[in-house]
């Protein structure tokens, strides 16, 4: 019976200390993709304002650091010009970013930088620009302020590492403006 007291007090001991440490958010907002590298001939590429959303969660390792994954709907993609005609590609993926954060200051600022995994799940198109690969890698970074304890507003620039396209030797390159909520 002591055991099973111990181990209840250590188990209630814990969960609360995590609680401290660990909050869950949502945040949207909005998108600025672009396709970066490469080079499709007699185009021009053109960015498309979009929109993300998702849910974000922060682990407090030390005082000022945490580790911050979140799931997101994201739209990406580009406008291509050229050839008298406006092609634009959209490009729905489901992401994980998973960012090391990094607070600069005591009032809230932080610095991101971490990996983004990104899962094609929907594409939109006026006119066929061919096939599309279902995964996407990138590096996102940016930084963050949290206004009150809950609240925050963050920039991030995500640059692609692989090809969303499989025809074209172009990156995905987004900036997202967010605003959020953390429990």
């Amino acid at each position: 019976m002591k055991k099973l007291l111990l181990l209840s007090v250590l188990v209630l001991g814990i969960s609360t200390t995590q609680a401290q440490m660990l909050q869950f958010g949502v945040k949207g907002g909005l998108n600025f993709a672009n396709y970066t590298g490469g080079d499709v001939e007699g185009f021009d590429f053109k960015t498309i304002t979009s929109y993300h959303f998702g849910a974000v969660m922060e682990v407090k390792i030390f005082e000022n650091f945490a580790i911050q994954p979140e799931l997101l709907y994201s739209t990406q993609g580009s406008e291509l010009d050229g050839f008298s005609q406006q092609i634009k590609n959209e490009l729905g993926y489901l992401s994980l970013p998973v960012l090391a954060k990094f607070y600069l200051t005591s009032n809230g600022l932080s610095l991101e930088l971490g990996p983004q995994a990104s899962v094609l799940v929907s594409e939109r198109n006026n006119v066929d620009t061919g096939d599309s690969n279902t995964f996407d890698f990138a590096i996102a970074g940016g930084l963050s302020y949290k206004i009150t304890k809950g609240l925050f507003v963050s920039a991030r620039y995500a640059a692609g590492l692989t090809e969303p396209k499989k025809e074209a030797d172009v990156k995905n390159s987004l900036v997202q403006l967010s605003v959020g909520y953390l429990f």
